[in-house]
């Protein structure tokens, strides 16, 4: 604060004024009227400019102190400022996104971008693109497009155009392998990241069009080259082209990397590729590699029997062969998880699961170990390529040492009978109202319907007393030798995570539907997807580690709504209340933005501090 007076006036006024800042513009406003010369006069001050000059340095050693008097008037016929927006807009501030930003600078964004950006003549900054669109993608995910008009929502005000975001996009796009890789490498800096486990699993994206990509035939090379938009089978079942994604995670669930594939490409091509790449991102360290069923193939399998890895995978129990079925279902050599006792199928099949005091055992699990020999059938198909080029899909035999752990759940049990009930009166109901032709899905109330001779149709009982055999069943496929069965099946236990990134992928980032149509523009849009994912998880991980444990919604709602008012330019008021996850916050950050009152230089200094 400073001391403003007419200098040309015999009798001037003596003010204290504040300099403004309003996004980029600074401005002064007078907060407080010391008085006039000849008034300072009357009232025994021999030297009035001195005195006003000591007034305005007591207001400074108030505003340091943190509490000032402030004198403000109020005009309540002051007319808005006119505009020439369509609709009205909030002039609140976001200063929730600062936590994310610690993060996003301790990622050293910043150095990467300029790095790649230093030989090209731009007249944007990129790092604010990416910045800002990441950070929109996490608070207030929409189109590029609706990002770029509502930049004003941030404390800082950013100012960029759309079609600086879109040329952006096309840079980051080409360098995509190093940008995920500087990721990882600096994601070290802010958790320790426990790359032991690595987890895989693939999902899909669609795209609101009717058409996929057109092939382009390359005359040289003579081959065809697709783009990333394909029809393949989609998640959600949807008839529109889609973009495949596998993901890498690390066995806290934070995400290692990613790859972007035609939505017609198999699952299992993309693991030896994408894992690849993150094993020389690894430096060759030994990993344990986890997936699910569909990405536990015997090529996978093989893959990861090298180099010192090894591998735990859902294995199909109904596709295994005959010979390792019997075992499974002979009742001998199980036991229970909890104190390795030995218990039997029957027991396990027959207690009654309303005593109370079989609560533990109907919580607990069975489980046997069986070692699978090299020439066991287990269900396991793989491409083999012929000496004249053409390839075919054949059965694969095992064709190294490992081992099943089979385990049996009542508690599974009985959930899987209760919803196959539910199925089952549902095909009754279908089949009274009658049935002129039906298609047979792996999950669908009509695959417990079977068609007779002349087009009758009944309950396939065969079908109901088959799937009931499986009941409360689970496999899990392992080079793990020694390993305790515990273990393997705790480490397997957790591939929800990887569900559940995708899970806030699509539903709490939007990632899907993609407006792009480019191949660099899908590569860029997940890049910022993956940036936000990534940034949030170790927000995550570090409230966990400071033993705070909250739901993805309860932290986002309080950084959406952790915004401020500008009071007339001279300070900014909270208009958020006190929450528990943004004690913690404050508490893991120590950022101080808990109070109900703010300087304009507080919030602006901590904001280029971080």
């Amino acid at each position: 604060m400073k001391i403003w007076y007419d200098r040309k006036s015999k009798d001037p006024s003596y003010f204290v004024q504040q300099g403004i800042r309003n996004g980029k513009k600074v401005t002064t406003k007078n907060i407080f009227k010391i008085g006039k010369h000849s008034e300072l006069l009357a009232q025994g001050h021999q030297d009035p400019l001195a005195y006003a000059k000591e007034v305005v340095e007591e207001y400074n050693k108030k505003m340091k102190s943190e509490k000032v008097d402030l004198e403000i008037t109020i005009d309540f016929n002051k007319k808005l400022i006119p505009s020439d927006n369509v609709s009205s807009k909030s002039s609140l501030l976001n200063i929730g996104y600062f936590f994310l930003q610690d993060i996003y600078s301790k990622l050293n964004l910043k150095d990467f971008i300029k790095n790649i950006t230093k030989d090209k003549k731009i007249t944007y900054n990129l790092n604010d693109i990416t910045r800002f669109l990441t950070f929109d993608r996490i608070l207030n995910p929409r189109s590029k497009l609706a990002a770029v008009n509502n930049l004003d929502f941030f404390y800082e005000k950013p100012s960029f155009s759309h079609q600086n975001v879109l040329r952006g996009m096309d840079i980051l796009a080409d360098h995509y392998d190093s940008y995920l890789q500087h990721l990882f490498e600096n994601s070290n800096t802010i958790v320790k990241r426990d790359t032991s486990i690595c987890y895989y699993d693939c999902t899909n994206y669609y795209f609101e069009v009717e058409t996929a990509d057109e092939p382009y035939y390359d005359e040289v090379t003579g081959e065809y080259l697709y783009g990333l938009r394909q029809y393949g089978p989609s998640k959600e079942h949807r008839p529109n082209p889609i973009v495949e994604m596998g993901l890498f995670m690390d066995k806290d669930g934070i995400p290692l990397t990613m790859g972007l594939y035609p939505g017609n490409m198999n699952e299992q091509k993309t693991v030896h590729e994408l894992e690849s790449k993150m094993i020389r991102t690894l430096k060759n360290k030994r990993i344990i590699y986890c997936g699910d069923a569909g990405l536990g193939s015997a090529s996978i399998r093989v893959f990861n029997d090298l180099g010192g890895r090894a591998f735990i995978v859902t294995q199909s129990i109904k596709k295994l062969s005959d010979e390792l079925q019997n075992d499974i279902f002979n009742d001998t050599d199980y036991k229970l998880l909890s104190n390795n006792s030995c218990v039997t199928l029957k027991h396990m099949k027959s207690f009654n699961k309303f005593d109370e005091n079989n609560i533990s055992l109907y919580q607990d699990k069975a489980y046997k170990e069986i070692i699978v020999d090299s020439n066991v059938d287990l269900g396991l198909f793989e491409e083999k390529t012929f000496k004249n080029g053409n390839t075919k899909t054949v059965k694969s035999k095992a064709i190294l040492k490992q081992k099943i752990i089979i385990t049996y759940s009542r508690k599974m049990a009985e959930y899987q009978k209760n919803i196959r009930n539910k199925q089952i009166e549902r095909a009754k109901a279908l089949l009274a109202r009658g049935v002129d032709d039906i298609r047979k899905g792996p999950n669908d109330i009509a695959r417990f319907i079977k068609c007779t001779n002349r087009a009758l149709y009944t309950l396939d009982q065969d079908r109901i007393d088959l799937e009931e055999k499986y009941d409360g069943f689970y496999a899990i496929a392992t080079n793990l030798l020694e390993d305790d069965p515990k273990d393997i099946i705790e480490i397997n236990s957790q591939r929800y995570k990887i569900e559940d990134c995708f899970r806030v992928l699509k539903t709490n980032f939007d990632a899907r539907p993609v407006h792009h149509r480019l191949d660099k523009r899908i590569v860029a849009h997940f890049m910022i997807c993956y940036t936000a994912l990534l940034i949030y998880r170790l927000l995550e991980k570090q409230l966990k580690d400071k033993k705070y444990d909250f739901t993805i919604n309860e932290i986002l709602t309080t950084l959406k709504n952790m915004n401020v008012s500008n009071r007339d330019g001279l300070f900014y008021e909270a208009e958020f209340t006190s929450s528990k996850v943004c004690t913690a916050l404050n508490d893991l950050f120590n950022f101080g933005l808990d109070k109900k009152y703010y300087q304009n230089s507080e919030l602006t200094k901590l904001v280029k501090k971080i």
